[in-house]
């Protein structure tokens, strides 16, 4: 493999004159440039990545520890993540935890050994774990994504669940419904905590009960949507309306709806948390609160790099603003 010293020779200069030329850190002349580009050419010079990242101590590489779902909006997350590294010139390792915290403290070792430039965590089901192989390199700055209090210095991105859960309820009320039911996400989690204060947040300003009947904890899952609707349907009389705290459980719902020849939305609405890519093309289609997924990604690669700039010990916090969808899967009521 032809190095620097090889080029050096055959264009008759520097070591450093190629090295000035090949990483254009310092103006060369134009017949000194084309020189010193052929012989590169000749010799089928390919610069080491390895070699400028030791020099740089960047190696323009980021890691990213992930629960594995079949929810799709971890995979919209990871979009937008993606693409704004290859945006940035960064390299993405993505790893998949399984939510198993042993796999995600062996990842995070792993990429640190390979001396990535930073760490993106979105592994909700971990959260309240900590992660004490963080204080050992305190230079890596480390970003979290839908993710509860840290026990952890790190940067956060998040979704103003609380918001969002309120906006779901407010929406529902205020096409007439009265008789309002939720299916959580699991209430250890803090996303799936603040959907439901947000809900019942929204009931309580309008003077409308709570009926315990109408309230069932799930996974965030199709099939714990699909389970919690059958169990809502088992203890009685079903509500007009009910909040799935995120698409995937509403689709779960809006099947097993289906299988009890209950109509969505004659007979119950539904709505929705997320907006999947997938959720405009159910039947009905879905009305959820859109959560800005490609947006959260970007604002993680952002922070992570503006940490990397101005190494900052100071955690930053950045929430973005949830916003109604409205589809087909909730009846106006007159």
């Amino acid at each position: 493999m032809a190095t620097m010293k090889d080029i050096a020779r055959v264009a008759g200069v520097s070591t450093s004159t190629v090295s000035h030329v090949i990483n254009k850190s310092r103006y060369v002349s134009e017949e000194i440039s084309e020189r010193v580009n052929k012989a590169a050419n000749e010799l089928n010079y390919a610069p080491s990545a390895l070699a400028r990242s030791l020099k740089m101590n960047r190696t323009k590489t980021i890691g990213m520890l992930v629960t594995t779902s079949t929810n799709p909006f971890f995979g919209e997350v990871v979009k937008g993540v993606e693409r704004s590294c290859y945006q940035k010139g960064y390299n993405l390792i993505l790893c998949n935890t399984e939510g198993d915290n042993e796999r995600m403290q062996a990842s995070i070792s792993t990429l640190l050994q390979k001396r990535v430039d930073g760490v993106i965590l979105m592994c909700s089901t971990l959260e309240g774990k900590r992660i004490d192989i963080f204080e050992r390199y305190p230079d890596i700055p480390v970003v979290v994504m839908d993710w509860g209090p840290m026990l952890f210095t790190s940067d956060k991105i998040q979704d103003n669940s609380l918001r969002g859960g309120y906006m779901a309820a407010q929406y529902l009320i205020e096409s007439g419904h009265k008789e309002i039911g939720c299916i959580t996400g699991p209430l250890i989690r803090h996303q799936a905590q603040m959907r439901y204060e947000g809900y019942k947040r929204a009931l309580n300003e309008a003077g409308i009960d709570i009926n315990p009947n109408w309230i069932v904890e799930a996974d965030f899952e199709c099939d714990g949507g699909y389970e919690a609707f059958n169990a809502m349907n088992a203890k009685g009389t079903l509500p007009s309306a009910i909040f799935a705290c995120n698409d995937m459980m509403a689709m779960g719902a809006i099947n097993a709806a289906n299988e009890s020849g209950v109509n969505i939305p004659q007979d119950v609405s539904i709505i929705g948390y997320d907006d999947i890519h997938i959720s405009k093309f159910m039947t009905p289609s879905l009305t959820t609160i859109h959560q800005p997924k490609y947006r959260l990604g970007k604002a993680a690669v952002d922070t992570l790099l503006q940490k990397l700039e101005e190494k900052s010990s100071e955690a930053i916090v950045v929430q973005l603003e949830p916003t109604l969808v409205v589809r087909k899967s909730v009846k106006v009521l007159s």
